[in-house]
């Protein structure tokens, strides 16, 4: 049986409370993955995306997510860890449909403009994610 003080309300739902150490690991997590979309944004060898998918930064986070996400239930923070999971593999298969039409004509021309504007996708998904978790809200 839960104790009471392990019980928060948001929203008009109930659900456990989560602890700092939870907030500061997801905290973590964003920066993570922001810090891989900042190399990419940067890097001459490697697109914002390319390296938000592949960088290592994003790839331990993403591990991270998994690993942990079962101690997440029923809190806050577990809808922060599915929007980082979210966010990752989807830019992951448009990161792979991208390098499959690179080799395509048609490809070739649009996969920059493609990569460029789910980079751009993959930065506010972070920024809203991380502001809603600086409120102490679950993200939607």
């Amino acid at each position: 049986m839960r104790d009471e003080n392990t019980l928060d309300v948001i929203d008009g739902s109930v659900v456990v409370a989560a602890t700092p150490g939870q907030v500061q690991l997801t905290h973590i997590l964003y920066l993570l993955h922001a810090i891989g979309l900042v190399v990419g944004a940067w890097s001459q060898a490697a697109t914002m995306i390319g390296a938000f998918v592949f960088g290592w930064t994003s790839i331990i986070a993403i591990i991270i997510n998994y690993v942990k996400r079962d101690e997440l239930k029923g809190t806050f923070l577990e809808s922060h860890f599915i929007w980082q999971a979210d966010t990752f593999w989807r830019c992951a298969v448009v990161m792979l449909i991208g390098i499959a039409l690179y080799f395509v004509l048609v490809g070739f021309f649009i996969n920059w403009l493609v990569f460029g504007l789910v980079g751009l996708w993959a930065v506010y998904r972070i920024i809203k994610g991380w502001l809603a978790l600086n409120e102490g809200k679950p993200v939607a």
